[in-house]
């Protein structure tokens, strides 16, 4: 007998007739999520066999550019989070944290 916890996370994509994302729901049981709608999502898992990064990439044909931007730069920042916490590395970090710093100013996301 396994102690081990289950837990799913799931996603849901309507597409159009063309197969581009119309509508995305997400569902975290556990979090207390359920049929949840967003704009667009982004994940990333690692295949350590053949050492690479696989991901999936998707935004409904709605999502305003404006909005993506900085959905990009929030992710670029909570990425600086997660790999200080990963790696204990706060020299990277901070140089991460200046990029996504770099990519705000340029893309006028700072008032």
């Amino acid at each position: 007998m396994s102690d081990s916890i289950t837990s799913e996370i799931k996603f849901e994509i309507e597409l159009d007739p063309n197969r581009v994302p119309e509508k995305l729901f997400w569902t975290a049981a556990d979090g207390g999520v359920t049929k949840e709608e967003a704009k667009a999502f982004m994940l990333s898992i690692w295949d350590s066999k053949a050492k690479e990064t696989m991901r999936i990439d998707l935004w409904t044909k709605d999502m305003p550019v404006d909005e993506m931007k900085i959905f990009f730069h929030q992710t670029l920042v909570a990425m600086s989070d997660t790999f200080k916490r990963a790696t204990d590395d706060e020299k990277m970090a901070a140089t991460m944290k200046d990029f996504c710093d770099y990519f705000a100013e340029k893309l006028e996301l700072t008032k």
